[in-house]
């Protein structure tokens, strides 16, 4: 694609960026089926080569107005164009500046400032969204069914992972990045996460003063905002990498996908750039890290059957849903299934696999509409295999499918902690 960038950005680290991106662009339309809102809408400003048309004129300097704005605002940053794109075009990075330049242009209602400003204000602190989470159980036989079933349900019979989280015990280490919604919604996952580590022979550190990643705010143009979080974060990680810690892990797929930026996002800082670029180098999601460690967990799932009486084991089907973050942004797939069927669960067929369920962040929240189109068909597909539990890598996923569907929904550290760690 021929640019002609304007002066304003043209000599800038984001305005080189954004060039080259868009002289990768050859126009194929490989993207285009590959899209969840051009499959809805029909629109080719919805689609990721509309938007880039559109963000390809903010930057060669013609008139943005709220048009462009909506068009960008409706792409829900899951990244399967990028999965699809022969070119290799690096759609959320443009994304990322074109929503920049174009949020400083339109002026937003007050509404929608109001609004941006309170997601901001809370989701990114752990304590606040704890507290909002207690207040929601309080009135929860006033809260609307959807609402409902986003709260956290009582423990099932087919995930019990421990409370209690390992000692150290082991010389090999890694640090676990708690989140900040996670452990509110549900802290057994980040517990059934340090189970599993254990067994395998790796201990797990806790990040401590470490925050939310930063992926809320980045991705709504509060980008001040998002580089304070990211540097409090390697200020709070980077004495157990110095200490030998292996890796930075998260068992939340979108926080994986944020850390692993972290080297780009702070590279322009010098007394962060190294730092950062050595923490997101370590930074994996916690099934890249189990993956690896295949053999030592077969032989944990094998002592775990050992102990178990022949035939306590349910058959149990398990659908998965890949998120977004885990198979496009970390470009992390085939890993979950094959832990799960070795763990003894019954994978049933999800069709459209790779179609993002509408969750996106705060796209549930800022698009509900579009977000319970993509939430109707996702459901539909995991539920074609009427399995007894729905499994997911990524908090806000789990949330979102627990709202459209009666079937459980467990993050899948869960279940598979359920038969190495219980047995």
């Amino acid at each position: 694609m021929q640019t002609a960038l304007a002066d304003f950005i043209r000599e800038t680290p984001q305005g080189r960026e954004a060039d080259a991106i868009l002289r990768s662009c050859v126009h194929c339309g490989f993207c285009l089926p590959a899209c969840p809102t051009y499959q809805l809408l029909g629109d080719e400003l919805d689609s990721p080569r509309g938007r880039i048309y559109l963000m390809k004129q903010l930057l060669e300097g013609e008139p943005v107005t709220a048009r462009t704005q909506l068009h960008l605002d409706r792409c829900l940053t899951c990244r399967a164009c990028e999965s699809a794109c022969p070119s290799g075009v690096q759609y959320g990075r443009l994304l990322d500046i074109g929503r920049s330049l174009t949020e400083a242009r339109v002026a937003r209602t007050l509404s929608e400032r109001i609004e941006r400003y309170l997601l901001r204000a809370i989701v990114p602190h752990r304590a606040r969204v704890g507290a909002l989470v207690a207040l929601a159980r309080a009135v929860r036989p006033l809260l609307p069914a959807a609402l409902k079933r986003r709260l956290p349900p009582a423990r099932s019979a087919l995930a019990q992972p421990p409370a209690v989280w390992p000692a150290a015990r082991h010389a090999r280490r890694v640090v676990l990045l708690e989140g900040c919604v996670q452990p509110a919604l549900a802290p057994q996952i980040n517990a059934a996460a340090a189970q599993l580590l254990d067994r395998v022979g790796i201990s797990v550190i806790r990040a401590g003063a470490a925050g939310c990643c930063g992926a809320l705010s980045h991705h709504l143009s509060a980008h001040h905002e998002a580089l304070g979080q990211l540097r409090r974060n390697v200020d709070a990680l980077w004495p157990q990498v110095a200490a030998g810690a292996e890796a930075m892990v998260v068992a939340a797929s979108a926080c994986a996908s944020m850390l692993s930026d972290y080297g780009r996002l702070l590279q322009a800082e010098p007394a962060y750039a190294a730092r950062a670029a050595r923490i997101g180098s370590l930074a994996r999601d916690i099934s890249q890290v189990l993956a690896a460690e295949a053999p030592a967990l077969g032989a944990a799932l094998a002592a775990a059957a050992r102990g178990t009486p022949r035939g306590a084991q349910p058959p149990v089907r398990v659908a998965f849903q890949a998120p977004c973050s885990l198979q496009h942004a970390l470009r992390v797939t085939g890993v979950v299934e094959p832990l799960l069927s070795a763990a003894g669960y019954t994978l049933t067929a999800v069709t459209d696999g790779q179609r993002c369920c509408g969750s996106a962040g705060t796209y549930s929240i800022l698009q509900p509409q579009l977000a319970a189109q993509l939430l109707r068909a996702k459901v539909a597909a995991l539920e074609a295999g009427a399995p007894d539990v729905i499994a997911t890598a990524n908090i806000g996923c789990l949330a979102h499918i627990r709202s459209g569907t009666r079937v459980p929904v467990r993050h899948w550290v869960e279940l598979l902690a359920a038969r190495v760690v219980d047995g």
